[in-house]
């Protein structure tokens, strides 16, 4: 099998770090690692299937002198804006984890459960680009059930982990409930969040838009209408929550006809990289701890509604720096590798 050489940008952030673990354990073809990084970070190391590898600051030219066949961006946008068409001029392959490129008409937005087939069109810009998390894991949940009973509207609540605003999220609600326990917590120490995250809900995730959604509800909407292939209408409210992984969502699906709970339940159980958790009885559904660290997406609680028979409600939950970012960009690279690489 053909090796490739393979860039990691953003090496040492919280996506980086899953990427590495995930091309470790699917024994990716790799030929030469190249972790990219900004200058703050040359001196630092990653370590990656037992060997160690030195920090390489990212520029205009690294990706030439490297020979990149397939260069993964994690970084931020305003770093895929600037290094992704250096990346593609020196004959690579750019699978984008930002919102940067997810919009552009010439370049495909990818979840690979649920429109592979768009990765063809990579010739066009040379990039593939990687949805939201929170887009992700649902259109996962909504394509097969599309496929078999026609969905018409989708109403989606997030519960969004600390983690989905990278370390520093993380860091900051740690800091915070361990500055409640000793009685010190103040507003002093948010810095990441709008407001307190410990110990509280935030219905606000990025900024708001004229329309008074934010920036990442418009995303779930606009991104789920580019990948399915369909008008669908979806209203969504995102919330950030004080747990430290993995993104729950709560929907309510609208479909053309009458809805069977039991039918919905078959059909998610065989959906590729989708686990049925729904056993009521003994207290079985998704829960972020069972996510967590896993490149599955989870559903449950599936449920017809009391009023509405066209109508479905469950709940999913998935690991949004593996299932929403790393996992999906590895599988991505995988099916290019398979069918594109040679072309």
């Amino acid at each position: 099998m053909r090796k490739f050489n393979v860039a990691v940008v953003g090496a040492t952030g919280a996506v980086g770090e899953e990427l590495f673990d995930i091309l470790n354990k699917t024994n990716f073809p790799i030929n030469k690692l190249i972790p990219l990084a900004s200058s703050k970070s040359v001196g630092k190391h990653i370590e990656f299937a037992n060997k160690e590898y030195d920090v390489i600051e990212l520029t205009s030219s690294v990706f030439e002198e490297h020979e990149v066949d397939i260069a993964f961006f994690s970084a931020g946008g305003s770093v895929s804006a600037k290094f992704v068409p250096y990346a593609v001029e020196a004959g690579a392959v750019v699978i984008d984890n930002t919102s940067h490129f997810r919009m552009d008409p010439d370049v495909p937005l990818v979840v690979p459960e649920v429109n592979p087939q768009d990765i063809a069109f990579w010739r066009e810009r040379g990039i593939i680009a990687n949805p939201n998390c929170s887009t992700i894991q649902m259109v996962q949940v909504l394509k097969p059930l599309d496929d078999a009973f026609d969905i018409q509207r989708v109403d989606v609540s997030t519960y969004q982990a600390v983690s989905g605003a990278g370390k520093s999220g993380m860091e900051e609600l740690v800091k915070q409930m361990q500055d409640f326990f000793a009685f010190k917590l103040d507003e002093s120490s948010k810095e990441t969040f709008f407001h307190q995250i410990a110990l509280n809900v935030i219905p606000q995730i990025d900024i708001f838009l004229d329309n008074d959604y934010t920036k990442e509800e418009m995303k779930m909407v606009n991104e789920s209408i580019k990948i399915l292939h369909k008008n669908i209408e979806v209203s969504a409210t995102c919330v950030r929550v004080p747990v430290l992984r993995s993104h729950s969502e709560a929907l309510t699906i609208t479909f053309k006809n009458n809805i069977d709970a039991n039918q919905a339940k078959e059909v998610l159980k065989n959906a590729k990289n989708v686990t049925l958790l729904d056993d009521p009885k003994n207290r079985l559904y998704p829960m972020p701890n069972i996510a967590t660290g896993t490149d599955e997406t989870y559903v449950g609680r599936i449920r017809k509604d009391n009023f509405r028979d066209n109508i479905l409600h469950l709940w999913c939950v998935a690991d949004q720096v593996r299932v929403g970012a790393a996992t999906n960009a590895v599988r991505i690279a995988q099916i290019w590798i398979k069918e594109y690489s040679d072309v």
